[in-house]
Order: structure tokens, then sequence, then C-alpha cells
């Protein structure tokens, strides 16, 4: 027997007279702090439509409430959400991810022992509510309504009497920005219904609304009233393009949300704020998302800006050519990372230093590796230092230690005056040896592409496949959603301090069978005891699609040799897509239904995207 309907209306009621009750009284409480409140008016008005979903998800389970009704409640919730996000994610960024909005895939806790965690969420709960299945999943549904909003009692009863400073929110407004565009016009955030457009309105709207309310001493300024213009346009432009497929990403990155992005970095320069933000991976002094110091270069290494130098790159550019470095002197790092091929180098798989042999898996590019916080397709490294350790010490590669490279070198004079001359007494070691590396691989930064050039505004002209394969790569086509900006690599938004590896179903031979998919286990034997979790299986890290013109073949294995192929791949929805045995494929296997001219402007995209890596390696 159902309990009655009005029985949860009741209960509802009740409950949002309650809120509104504390509502009224935080606002009257805080008048003297205007940013203050109006930060908790947003909280308490996201526990109200939390409570209210919990309600209609449980008057759901039980039947009592129509599919609409919780659709509704799920994207007010979600849209609320939006509004108070920046604040949210800036402060409690691992619980946001985890209770709230994190992607809808399975996880693993590591404690006394290693678990999988089934995902919860708004997304998770989008993808629920909005597929054909949500009336047989109604029971889940009702268990992540409850438990996000015991979350969000939780996190609003540590957060409601938080201070709150201008100057982080200027930070965490910048970063609300990039999370907009790269997860929430992607359409990363709304896997189920596609929402994104109007998700980004609402965040739009809380960001406005929280320098309205703000007291900042800039208020009358030119700054403040243009920081007011652009986002009552932006907003303007969310409203009256509200097509997911057809809406212009590019447009709406050069006309709007970049120059606010700029605009707002105004407020931190009359603040005088050229400290390093609390997210050290993003360059908070940056002016544009596709500017060449968008992300610090020096997060994602053992190597401090102040330790390096021009003449530590050189030294590290020398040592990348030389053959010597390796066991039997026939291999350097150049071997499989040649500067006309992209840093890569051309095969499916690199030669091994045992004749006749070949490497696990196909040579990545080096342009702009220093942007990860783990390395090798399997991630088994945690530093651009341990990914160079991992080459010298591997049989089948330079097949050495250093104590016999460090012979080798204190041999040379050349050498050996140099390090002297950087280093002092300590001469030639191990830890000198990497930081030399790590300078010139850090040197290899790619964002000077024809596309990059006409987002700043460099140059004014770009063809027009190139901004039809853009508006598909950062849309229709979802590869945007794996392929982050502007990094255009698995390294995520907005704090851009984490790696994402996926589960393709990549097949061993792009002309085989679906029987054939490729046995490299990936991540789950990366040799780390923690990630040896079935989840990880056949898992390997997104890398960049940046350069793709000159690193083909593509994939761990090196087995699709055109970009052609590749994005058929990935338009027929991965290897489980044409109908291969995929145990937790991560990329959708829904067809992309893309046209034979979408498939080439995608391509067209991706191509403008390259630089010349042999003019780069010449001028460095």
């Amino acid at each position: 027997m159902h309990t009655p309907k009005i029985y949860y209306q009741i209960i509802y009621s009740l409950a949002a007279c309650a809120i509104s009750i504390i509502l009224i009284s935080f606002c009257s409480i805080d008048k003297e702090n205007q940013g203050k409140a109006f930060i908790k008016n947003e909280l308490l008005k996201s526990h109200k439509v939390f409570m209210e979903l919990d309600a209609i998800a449980e008057m759901y389970q039980n039947n009592n409430a129509e599919i609409e009704d919780l659709r509704s409640a799920t994207e007010k919730a979600r849209l609320q959400f939006k509004r108070i996000e920046f604040y949210v994610a800036f402060y409690f960024p691992e619980y946001t991810k985890k209770h709230f909005n994190g992607a809808p895939l399975l996880r693993f806790e590591f404690g006394n022992s290693k678990s999988v965690v089934e995902p919860e969420g708004l997304q998770v709960l989008d993808e629920l509510v909005f597929s054909e299945e949500a009336l047989e999943n109604r029971y889940v549904i009702f268990g992540l309504a409850k438990k996000m909003q015991s979350s969000y009692f939780m996190l609003f009863d540590r957060i409601s009497n938080k201070n709150v400073e201008d100057d982080d929110l200027l930070e965490a407004m910048r970063l609300q920005l990039v999370r907009i565009y790269t997860l929430g016009l992607t359409g990363f955030d709304t896997p189920g219904s596609l929402n994104g457009i109007k998700e980004s309105q609402y965040a739009l709207e809380g960001l406005k609304s929280y320098i309205v309310n703000s007291i900042f001493e800039e208020r009358n300024t030119k700054a403040y009233h243009n920081s007011i213009s652009f986002f009552d346009a932006a907003i303007e432009y969310l409203e009256t393009n509200t097509d997911f497929e057809t809406f212009d990403r590019l447009e709406f990155l050069k006309k709007y949300l970049d120059p606010l992005y700029k605009n707002l970095r105004s407020f931190q320069i009359k603040k005088n704020k050229e400290t390093a933000s609390k997210y050290p991976s993003w360059n908070s002094n940056s002016e544009s998302l596709f500017s060449k110091d968008f992300l610090n270069p020096y997060a994602f290494t053992e190597l401090t800006e102040k330790e390096d130098s021009d003449v530590l790159k050189h030294l590290g550019e020398k040592l990348f050519y030389d053959t010597n470095i390796s066991e039997d002197k026939s291999m350097s790092c150049a071997t499989c990372h040649q500067p006309d091929k992209g840093f890569a180098d051309g095969l499916p798989k690199s030669m091994s230093s045992i004749n006749g042999q070949t490497v696990l898996r196909n040579a990545p590019t080096l342009l702009n590796a220093v942007y990860a916080d783990r390395f090798f397709y399997d991630l088994r490294a945690y530093s651009l230092e341990q990914q160079a350790e991992h080459v010298i010490f591997n049989p089948a590669e330079f097949n050495t230690v250093y104590t016999d490279i460090i012979d080798k070198l204190n041999n040379d004079q050349e050498y050996k005056g140099a390090f002297k001359k950087l280093f002092g007494d300590n001469g030639i070691d191990r830890k000198n040896i990497s930081k030399a590396l790590a300078s010139y691989v850090l040197s290899l930064q790619s964002f000077d592409s024809d596309f990059d050039k006409y987002i700043r505004g460099e140059i004014n002209i770009l063809p027009e496949d190139v901004k039809d394969g853009f508006n598909l790569f950062m849309g229709k086509a979802n590869c945007a959603t794996c392929h982050f900006a502007p990094t255009f690599s698995g390294l995520v938004p907005p704090f851009y301090n984490e790696n994402e590896t996926e589960i393709l179903g990549v097949l061993d031979n792009e002309n085989g069978s679906v029987t054939d998919v490729d046995n490299d286990r990936g991540r789950i034997e990366n040799g780390i005891y923690k990630e040896e979790v079935w989840i990880y299986d056949k898992s390997f890290k997104t890398t960049t699609v940046r350069n793709v013109i000159y690193t083909a073949p593509y994939f761990h294995n090196g087995a699709y040799k055109t970009l052609e192929s590749v994005v058929d791949f990935y338009n027929l929805g991965g290897g489980a897509g044409i109908g291969a045995e995929v145990v937790n494929q991560t990329l959708p296997s829904d067809p992309l239904n893309l046209t034979d001219q979408e498939k080439k402007d995608l391509i067209a995209f991706m191509k403008a995207l390259s630089d010349n890596p042999a003019k780069i390696n010449k001028n460095n």
C-alpha cells in the first residue's frame, strides 16, 4: 500500500518553511557583509532544493510522482548548485567531486583493503533520471538523492560560517569560468540531459550575483562595470542559443568568456595579487584559456622555476640526443622521440635495444608532456624524473644504471665542466642529470598553433572547417569530455592536477574482428599495488591530440594508422560499440552519428592544433 502523495507534500512543505526561516535569519544577520550573506543565501537555497529532490525521489520510488516531476526536481537542484559551485568546489574540491559532481564512473578507495565504489552525485543522477531506464532504477535514484541530501547537510554545517575572502573568490570565479567552458558546455557535467548550456547560464548568474552583492573597493571603476557588461552579454548569448549541437562554442569563447576571464584578472592586478594560486597547476596570472602560460609547468615536475635556466635546458638537450647514455651506446631519448615526428617515432611500437624486438607500447609525443601528474600510458611514473629513470633501467631500452652514466659523463670534459658550472661541487650526480633532462622536456611546449593564435587574437583568419571541427570536438562529437581544453589531453580541469585513464576497447588491428581487443592490460599492471583493481584493466592514459598530424600511428598499441580510422572508431562507440566484449568501457558505446563532412571537419581542427615540432626544437 502506497503512502498518500499528500503526506510527502506536507513533509516537504514543513521542511521548506524551516529552511526559509533559517534563510531569513541568515540574511538579516549579515547585512554588513553582502558577499558573505550572498554565499550563505545560496547555500541555504541549495539545501532547500536538495531536500525537495530527496522528497520527490522518494515519491517517485513509491509511484506517487511522475518522471517529469523527478526530472524537474533534478534540473532545479543542478541549476541551483551551479550558482554556488564556484565557492563549494574551490574550498572543498574532493568532497564536491565525490558527493556532488564527479564523473559517473566507478572508482576505488584504498584503505585497509581495495574496494570499488559506485559513483554518486548529480552527474550520476542526471544520467539515470534522463534515461529510458529511470523507472527500473527508481530505488537507486532515491538512494542517490538521499545520500546527496545527507552529504550536503554535512557540507553546509562545515562551510556556512566560513570566512569569505574576496581575493580567494576572484580565483574561484575565474576557475569557474574554466569549469563552465571545459566541463559545462562540453556536456561532461550533464551526460543524460545535455543541459550544459542552461547550467552554464546559471553558473554565470551566480558569479555575477556575487560580484553585485560584494563590497569591492573597485565597484565604481571601469573594470567593475565592464565585468557586469561581459556577464550580461554572456548570459544573454546562452539564453538565446540553447541547442547543444549547434551552439557556437568558438564564438562564445572569443567574444564572451575569454574577455570576461581577462577582465576578472584586472581586479587581481589592482589588488597587486601576484601570489601563487591555491591550485598551482593553473596560472592565476594568465589572461586567456589559451594563453601560453595558462598552466604552470613547474607544478608538474620536481624541478623548480628558480633552478631552471637556458643553460640547464641546453645541457638537458645534449643529454637527450646522446646515445652514450644507453648501455650499448645505441639509443638516446631522441631514438623514440624525434623532433620531425612530433617527438614520437612514427612506429606502432618503438624499437627495443634488443635486436628484432619492440617495447610494449607506442611512443607518445613529448610536446606538452610535462603537463601531467602521471606518466606513461599506464601512469606508472609520478614525475618527469621518474619517467626518465624507467627508461634508463628498462632492459628493453637503455638497460643501464646511474653509476655507469655518471662514470661516462665524468670522463667527458665538456659534460664535467658544464655540470660543475651549474651545480658546483655536486657536479654530475643522479639528481642533477634528472634536472637537466626535465628542463629540456619541460621546454618542449606547444601552444602556438594557428588555432591558439586565432583564439588569442594574434591572427584574424581561421578556415571554416577548422571552426566547425572545434565546435564538434567540444560538443556533438564528445571529444572534449576526455580530451580537455586547452591541453586536449586527459588532464582534468579546472584544477589540472589529475590525469584520467580510459577503457576504449581498442583492437589490436584497426581492421580486425570484434574478438581482437588488444590484450595489453594497461594500468592494472603498472606495478602500483593499490591500482591492481579490475576497473583499471585495459585502462590507458588519455594523451593529447595536439600535434597529431605528426604522431601517427595512434593509441597505445599504434594499431590505427590514420586519423580517419581513429575518428571512425570513436564514431561507432569504441570497442563495445562495434560489438566487442569490453569490461567496464568508460567511453560511451552509443554511436555519435557523425556525417562524413563532420568527420572531415573534426580532423581539420585536430590538424590545426599542430605546431612545427622541428622548428620548436631548433629554436630551443
